[in-house]
């Protein structure tokens, strides 16, 4: 399955997390939600998955953990804030550096219109 593919289903199993929920629920919620639609369709789905950081050849367990990682190649962050800060693009960037990813998708659940919480990112 190709990168666009992967990044489509779960931008869709979104929409449909937002539509039946709306804003304002705890992010572990929207979490525990779009692993589920993800699942449903079959995707595979790894979920907290450690990101540990290598630092000339020693591997540090820092306690980084990617929210959702779909298919071993995208990265989903989640958040429930009122607006993207610099932070989390600098924190997706950080997994995609980290696990050898290329894609990643920020996704803010806080807002009216999930159309206006999703970010793109890529390395």
């Amino acid at each position: 399955m190709k990168t666009n593919e992967i990044t489509g289903q779960i931008l869709n199993a979104a929409f449909k997390v937002h539509t039946a929920l709306g804003p304002g629920l705890l992010e572990s919620a929207y979490q525990v939600c779009l692993v589920h639609e993800l699942r449903k369709v079959g995707l595979y789905v790894e979920v907290e998955k450690p990101c540990p950081l290598v630092y000339d050849e020693i591997k540090l367990d820092c306690g980084y953990r990617i929210d959702i990682l779909v298919e071993n190649e995208v990265i989903v962050e989640l958040k429930t804030v009122e607006a993207f800060r610099d932070v989390h693009l600098a924190q997706v960037l950080t997994y995609l550096r980290l696990s050898g990813k290329h894609v990643g998708l920020l996704l803010n659940f806080y807002v009216k219109s999930l159309k206006d919480g999703i970010k793109r990112v890529s390395l």
